[in-house]
């Protein structure tokens, strides 16, 4: 099922495809979801032991803090927040289609984004911490004739990180688009034994494994950009 909305404005009219409303729609709910959650936390004494969705939350921002420390870095364990982040919106975009709606991460569009802002992220951070000088000397090591190389390296990680995405969730959706056409007429029988398995396989199992995939190769990709930090 595909959500558009589409209105007139001057005269023309436009549509925003389910691809932008459904990236939103994540947006709003984890940021209701969120906020709820924090609000709950900041009322809660010290003293209390946090229950249910809490206790979750709870495990859920320590085991970041461990697999960013664990692989960044202790250094670098402000990036954490950002990783939760982004792992908890990919992990829901993946998971849409559970519910019949189009996975924002189907769209090499999103995809891309988010490879782009991991791009934004090595470049910027390792202006940051090591200088302006030494980001442009390493283009030109461990010699000046690699220069291109590397330049070809940097532009190919936004490429990679993108495809891989797209490829993986854009098979489920084109899988399950035809399994369900299938399953029309007499065979509709079938469908609530097999989607189910197929769902959980190219839904659940595939789209969390591309997430973690995803969320790695930020980690790593920004910590090399970085280079070695004194641990805090």
């Amino acid at each position: 099922m595909d959500i558009s909305i589409s209105f007139t404005l001057n005269g023309v009219e436009k549509t925003i495809n389910p691809t932008i409303v459904n990236s939103w729609l994540i947006v709003i709910f984890l940021s209701i979801a969120f906020i709820l959650i924090g609000r709950k936390f900041k009322k809660m004494s010290i003293k209390d032991k946090p229950k249910g969705i809490y206790h979750v939350a709870e495990i859920f921002v320590e085991a970041v803090d461990n697999l960013t420390a664990a692989t960044m870095g202790k250094a670098n364990i402000g990036f954490a927040p950002y990783i939760a982040s982004l792992g908890i919106f990919v992990a829901f975009a993946n998971l849409l289609g559970m519910i019949g709606l189009k996975p924002p991460t189907s769209d090499y569009n999103v995809t891309l984004t988010l490879a782009l802002i991991t791009v934004f992220l090595i470049h910027f951070n390792n202006i940051r911490f090591n200088g302006a000088k030494a980001y442009v000397k390493g283009y030109f090591e461990p010699m000046p004739i690699l220069f291109i190389i590397n330049v070809l390296g940097d532009l190919a990680t936004p490429i990679s990180m993108s495809f891989r995405l797209l490829g993986n969730i854009l098979t489920g959706v084109i899988l399950m688009t035809l399994v369900y056409s299938v399953f029309n007429g007499f065979m509709a029988i079938l469908a609530p034994f097999v989607t189910p398995l197929l769902h959980a396989y190219f839904d659940v199992f595939s789209g969390l494994l591309q997430t973690f995939i995803f969320v790695m190769l930020t980690m790593v990709f920004i910590s090399n950009g970085i280079g070695d930090r004194e641990e805090i």
